[in-house]
């Protein structure tokens, strides 16, 4: 993947941004760790529709996969950081998510001895600065890459790589179904933003912690008096560029480790690529951002699609050959807090 100028790869920044991915230490309460919501053996992501938040709330959008997304230029589902480097702390400080301090973290891995040795052999300071754990932590998610799927190898020259049904599925993806138009590239993903139509996660309506998350992200986000009250859905990109024409729309997915990290779409409303596929045959759904209640921004590019039933079926076969096999790594051990020398007798 491509590695930034002032952030070059080594062997002990990898390890160090290995054990600070898996320390809760960096968040708030000391229980929040970036693997808390990425987890190895759930598509390093979290298997509910919303991803699990800070203690005391509920997260208000599903967590995506950290596999390959250092290729990405758009992180998160709005596109909200350029970067591994910027996502690490967007994700670390974030009130629903670990809700830590600069400040009260970089505190606690001056306690840490092992971590004290680690940030000065790799970065050169006498003690561990926040910033250099991002850059750590971005270190080890370039290293979080799958690139040897039933797809890479077809496109390499295997032609058995992909069998029969996907063979057809593919043909389906790039003709009739017409899923390149917005999947496509190395990742499968033109990184652009759209309203598809999906529905409003159901949390909203029978959870009342979600509901508060909800509220608080619009107050956070911004939007004015008259928004906050009618609302009742997630706006997307609109937070960031404020343009009603960008209401409800989100980031196209990538499709690489697909078949590990459903549920699917940015509220985790599809539990399987079946119904994901349904969706797009069906010509996507509608939510107060395409109804006019809000705004009518649904891309012009979803229309029915009149697949049958066993072209659904081939899609899906064809969609899950972008994944090969899970990356499994297996968990640091976390150093231990000592106290700080004492000057006086050292």
């Amino acid at each position: 993947p491509p590695i930034p100028a002032d952030n070059p790869m080594s062997a002990k920044k990898i390890k160090l941004g290995k054990m600070l991915f898996w320390d809760p230490r960096l968040g708030g309460d000391a229980s929040t760790a970036c693997v808390t919501c990425h987890e190895p053996d759930q598509g390093w992501a979290f298997s509910d529709s919303l991803s699990r938040g800070y203690p005391g709330t509920v997260h208000w959008r599903n967590s995506q996969t950290v596999i390959n997304s250092a290729y990405l230029k758009k992180q998160f589902w709005a596109g909200a950081a350029a970067s591994n480097e910027k996502q690490a702390p967007s994700a670390a400080k974030g009130a629903v998510a670990g809700n830590g301090e600069n400040d009260v973290m970089e505190a606690r891995l001056a306690f840490i001895p092992e971590y004290r040795k680690l940030f000065k052999e790799v970065f050169g300071t006498e003690w561990p600065l926040i910033g250099d754990a991002w850059r750590a932590i971005a270190a080890f998610e370039r290293t979080l890459i799958v690139k040897d799927t039933p797809v890479d190898r077809y496109l390499a020259g295997d032609k058995k790589a992909l069998n029969a049904q996907q063979i057809r599925g593919m043909k389906l993806f790039n003709g009739k179904a017409g899923c390149i138009r917005c999947h496509n590239g190395p990742l499968a993903s033109d990184e652009k933003y759209y309203n598809i139509g999906v529905p409003a996660a159901e949390r909203w309506q029978e959870d009342g912690l979600a509901q508060i998350t909800f509220r608080y992200e619009q107050y956070a986000k911004g939007v004015t008096q008259e928004m906050y009250r009618k609302i009742k859905d997630d706006a997307g990109f609109y937070y960031r560029s404020k343009e009603k024409a960008d209401m409800g729309k989100f980031r196209t997915a990538p499709l690489r480790y697909l078949k590990y990290t459903a549920p699917y779409m940015h509220n985790g409303s599809f539990w399987d690529l079946k119904e994901v596929v349904e969706f797009y045959n069906a010509g996507g759904g509608t939510n107060i951002f395409t109804d006019g209640t809000m705004a009518k921004t649904k891309s012009p590019l979803m229309k029915p699609l009149g697949l049958t039933d066993k072209e659904v079926d081939d899609v899906v076969a064809f969609l899950e050959a972008f994944s090969g096999e899970p990356l499994k790594v297996e968990a640091p051990k976390l150093p231990a807090y000592a106290p700080l020398p004492n000057p006086a007798t050292n």
